[in-house]
């Protein structure tokens, strides 16, 4: 029996076994529920214990704040699929002007306004990579610049509400979604306003890395672009003040507020008349194969933290923590160096659903709001994005980027936008009013 050897090696067994499946290939949702029969069976010496576990399984699956995963995803696949949002990006264009580093600011912006559209990182990076890649790089911009414009803005998905990081974290550590998006308003535009920055000072310093549109290009503009750059952008704000507003109103839940969302891209598209079959097809293929993931995943991680707690790990995970003789501040940067560390190997819905119901009871026994640390997850996966050697972010622009543009050279542009992300992590970790000033 696996018992007998105790908790402690156990564990170790545990994610030692996690990490060799992974190496070897093995999908995270199908490898956790492997560890978790074999485990079950390995301590308790029998699979009878699966069946409390079950109830779990069923309480995350059926949970009526998850509807609002399925709605999201679809929402940013019409968004993609339509144009509505490529046209959004062509239409900023009057706004960059002749302002150094502007294109790559209007990309930002454009980013900030997609994330407050759908609230998955996938669609706006892939988007991002085809139509504000290729437009920098033909003004001339240093190709390190542009590339990590496209990756951080894409990945701000995970900030700016709706975001799905945000709504799984609520499920997993059982609080408030709705309080989660107001806090994460504050984080996520001081992370975009700091890209911006960045983006700005090293124009400044070095004209040549973001050179402005030709005046020959602006002066080309008719009215009628005018009218219809407006009309592009106005559709786009539309529906995210559509979407945000029902929450902040008073008018829908979280949940509902998804199918709102849905609604109204429906409705642009049929008013731009980019509403067909083959897209709503395209769009529903593209939302069951991505949720189809986040269930499998979310189950394998429930099936494994469950019997991991049965076996009681939650308690040695948080003895292990608490016994330690440091300031409770620590224990936090502590948490955050473990979910840096795996978040260069896991998915983030992996790392939620494994490690937040551990991680969020030892928070609020530390007397600190979790609600506050949704926020700190929320930011260090935005550096997991990014970081090699999986960062999802880059693997997404990989498949879009430009001939000639490697990992290797995403990986390398990224560099200063994890450094901004992590100062920004430290400055929630530090000061916490930040984000949870707005819920008082």
């Amino acid at each position: 029996m696996l018992s007998e050897i105790g908790i402690g090696p156990a564990t170790f067994l545990m994610f030692g076994s996690m990490i060799a499946l992974l190496a070897l290939g093995m999908p995270l949702g199908f490898l956790t529920g492997l560890i978790a029969v074999g485990m079950a069976y390995l301590w308790f010496g029998s699979f009878n214990v699966l069946a409390m576990v079950a109830a779990r399984i069923v309480d995350f699956t059926t949970a009526y704040a998850f509807v609002a995963v399925p709605m999201f995803v679809l929402m940013a696949s019409l968004l993609d699929k339509t144009g509505i949002a490529r046209d959004l990006y062509n239409a900023m264009r009057i706004i960059a002007g002749r302002l150094p580093g502007g294109i790559a600011v209007q990309s930002m912006v454009v980013a900030v306004l997609l994330a407050a559209m759908s609230g998955i990182i996938g669609g706006e990076t892939v988007l991002l990579g085809m139509v504000a890649l290729p437009q920098m790089l033909r003004l001339g911009y240093n190709q390190n610049l542009a590339i990590g414009t496209v990756v951080s803005g894409g990945a701000l998905g995970t900030m700016v509400p709706p975001s799905i990081v945000l709504i799984i974290y609520g499920l997993s550590a059982n609080v408030s979604v709705g309080d989660l998006f107001l806090a994460a308003f504050p984080p996520a535009f001081i992370l975009a306003g700091l890209y911006v920055v960045y983006i700005l000072t090293v124009c400044f310093l070095r004209p040549e890395y973001g050179p402005p549109m030709k005046r020959g290009e602006l002066r080309s503009l008719t009215r009628d672009d005018l009218i219809r750059m407006a009309r592009d952008i106005a559709i786009p704000v539309l529906i995210a003040l559509w979407v945000l507003g029902s929450i902040y109103g008073g008018i829908a839940s979280v949940t509902e507020s998804a199918c709102v969302g849905v609604a109204a891209v429906f409705l642009a598209a049929l008013y731009r008349r980019e509403l067909s079959v083959a897209i709503i097809y395209d769009a529903l293929k593209h939302t069951m194969r991505t949720v189809g993931m986040i269930i499998w995943v979310g189950i394998g991680a429930t099936m494994i933290i469950g019997v991991y707690n049965l076996m009681g790990g939650d308690k040695f995970v948080k003895d292990l923590i608490v016994a330690q003789d440091v300031p409770s501040i620590v224990i936090v940067l502590m948490m955050m160096l473990i979910l840096l560390f795996l978040g260069m190997f896991l998915d983030w819905i992996g790392i939620a659903l494994l490690c937040m119901p551990i991680f969020v009871p030892i928070i609020v026994d530390l007397g600190y709001d979790p609600i506050w640390f949704g926020i700190l997850f929320c930011i260090n996966m935005q550096v997991s994005f990014l970081t090699p050697p999986f960062g999802p972010a880059a693997f997404y622009l990989k498949s879009v980027a430009p001939p000639g543009i490697e990992l290797t050279d995403i990986f390398r542009a990224v560099w200063p936008f994890i450094i901004i992300q992590i100062i920004v992590l430290l400055l929630l970790v530090f000061i916490p009013e930040i984000s949870t000033f707005v819920l008082k």
